[in-house]
């Protein structure tokens, strides 16, 4: 609607010679095949009128030409926009008479060709353009940009543009296949996108992630010879049944990121060792005293069970449940196991399972199960300090204990602060703290450092840990001689006496590593020898997520489909 005070202002009209219509061109390509008349200012917007320059046209049903002009009529396009006014091209469309008897068209329109379409109350560049935007940001961010350049398009719109856009057709898969999930609702509902390795380019999305519709497809597009993939089971059983002949590579970063994990749980379950006083002293982080604090002349008290770590009791001294409940469980699973049942049977006996059963199984002993308990992080260690100097101020109350660390910040229950200051009763004073352990992650983070990359305060309590835990001490030579092999890609070479190596070990988390690398040895050795890898399937993982965050997760898998496929790399 022309704005207050339009309908008095002046129409400003200009004829357009020769010279005009070659400058005309030149701001709007897409009119060189008319010939333009005249140029309108109605205030509101710019209408340009023209008309097309060939002689007849050919009948879109049968494809004859004809020149026989039936009659004819002005047809009114929305084009993009000049100096932020829409323009409006008034297209002058003779219909012609189709010479050909058997055609079932006795008239028909004329189209200009990259100006108009059947049906369509846009030009095509206009088309284009509002398609591009909706590629770029769906629908109501699109029709938000486009109204800021003075076209008006409602976002259904838009999105009806983007399911009409033409999708390159796939005949055979690319010669480089990578192929990596994605989250449709995380947690519940995942996807398939399958990525060209050498150009980037996104062919296909599954709308699941089986190895039955991964077979499918590779089965119907022949072609692919190397296939890139995380260690999913499911895309390797897939990749097996669908091309038999393709390479299989499991993606390094994966590995890397699966060899971090297993390092972090054997950190964590020997992060205790650190927490010993060098010199032999059994005071850990917590001040709870050992037999190096009690006279020779005085047996330990009863109740102070220095044999127990603390994390294992509850405020009262007593054994935790979570403790007991793992103690009872690792001995029946083990006596089921020795009667010769499966972990299966086991699971469906228990009610736990199938995977916490086999856990159970792989444990040697109950403390093993425990060592995350014995040693984990807790909120508190930020405050231990403030305790103890409290407590040796004689502030001895747990509940006032409480209230105070809660005025500085303390989320926790009270029963955390009781099993903190439970040692401290036995003996005449809080002991000073020991110096503060590195959380488990960060030991972990410096062990998959490479060592020039470290700072020197970092080389040099990572050499103390080493030196006094010969579990992390290993952990660090394992994980060393991994990253040399992968970043040299020795695989085929190295990878054997490396398995080796570590089974022959006392590191459980790595020996669960190993495991499931032999039960996908030849895709992990071509992943460790050849330069292939998944880094741009990640990188269009990545990108999907921020399509569907546009989409604000009310899209269909349909939509979601053909904006990754049309999305530029």
């Amino acid at each position: 609607m022309p704005p207050a005070g339009a309908a008095s202002a002046p129409r400003l009209v200009w004829d357009v010679c020769e010279q005009g219509e070659c400058l005309l061109t030149v701001l709007f390509p897409h009119l060189a095949g008319l010939r333009v008349h005249r140029v309108e200012d109605i205030v509101h917007a710019v209408v340009i009128s023209a008309s097309c320059r060939a002689g007849g046209a050919c009948c879109p049903r049968c494809g004859q030409e004809s020149a026989r002009v039936h009659g004819g009529y002005s047809r009114v396009m929305a084009d993009g926009a000049a100096g932020g006014r829409p323009v409006l091209i008034v297209l002058q469309v003779r219909r012609f008479r189709c010479g050909n008897p058997g055609c079932t068209a006795v008239t028909f329109a004329e189209q200009a060709a990259g100006v108009s379409e059947r049906y369509r109350r846009r030009s095509v560049p206009l088309l284009g353009m509002l398609a591009g935007f909706g590629l770029e940001l769906a629908g109501r961010a699109a029709a938000r940009l486009a109204g800021t350049l003075g076209i008006a398009v409602h976002p259904s719109t838009v999105l009806r543009l983007i399911a009409a856009a033409a999708e390159p057709e796939v005949t055979a898969a690319p010669e480089v296949l990578g192929v990596d999930d994605f989250a449709l609702a995380k947690g519940q509902v995942y996807g398939t996108v399958l990525v060209d390795m050498r150009t980037g380019d996104v062919v296909d999305l599954l709308p699941d992630r089986e190895a039955a519709s991964f077979e499918a497809w590779l089965k119907a597009h022949s072609g692919a010879t190397v296939i890139c993939r995380d260690r999913a089971g499911n895309y390797a059983e897939g990749a097996r049944a669908g091309a038999p002949d393709a390479i299989q590579i499991a993606d390094r970063w994966h590995l890397w990121h699966n060899l971090a994990e297993y390092a972090g749980k054997t950190v964590a379950a020997h992060r205790g060792c650190l927490k010993d006083q060098p010199g032999g002293s059994d005071a850990d982080d917590t001040g709870a005293p050992g037999t190096a604090d009690t006279p020779e002349h005085e047996p330990p008290a009863q109740d102070e069970r220095a044999v127990m770590p603390e994390g294992l009791l509850d405020a009262c001294g007593r054994e935790r449940r979570l403790v007991r409940r793992t103690r009872e469980r690792h001995a029946e699973i083990r006596g089921r196991l020795d009667a010769g049942e499966s972990l299966s049977g086991i699971s469906r006996a228990t009610g736990l399972d199938r995977k916490t059963v086999q856990r159970f199984a792989r444990a040697a002993s109950a403390e093993e199960l425990l060592g995350k308990a014995t040693s984990r992080e807790s909120k508190l260690d930020d405050f231990t300090p403030y305790l103890r100097q409290r407590w040796n101020d004689g502030v001895t109350d747990a509940a006032a204990l409480h209230a105070e660390l809660r005025e500085r910040g303390w989320a926790g229950s009270e029963q955390t602060v009781r099993r903190y200051v439970r040692p401290f009763r036995q003996a005449l004073a809080a002991p000073d703290p020991a110096p503060a352990v590195p959380k488990t992650r960060q030991i972990t983070r410096w062990l998959l450092t490479r060592p020039d990359h470290l700072q020197p305060d970092e080389q040099a309590q990572l050499e103390a840990i080493r030196a006094r835990c010969p579990h992390i001490d290993a952990l660090a030579g394992h994980v060393t001689a991994f990253a040399e092999m992968m970043t040299a890609r020795t695989g085929s070479r190295d990878l054997e006496a490396w398995l080796a190596a570590v089974e022959a070990d006392d590191q459980a988390g790595l020996r669960s590593f190993t495991i499931g690398i032999r039960h996908d040895m030849q895709a992990v050795i071509n992943g460790l020898t050849l330069h292939w890898n998944s880094g741009k399937v990640e990188g269009t993982v990545n990108k999907i997520k921020m399509i569907k965050r546009q989409m604000y997760g009310r899209a269909s898998f349909d939509l979601l489909r053909k904006r990754v496929i049309l999305h530029p790399a």
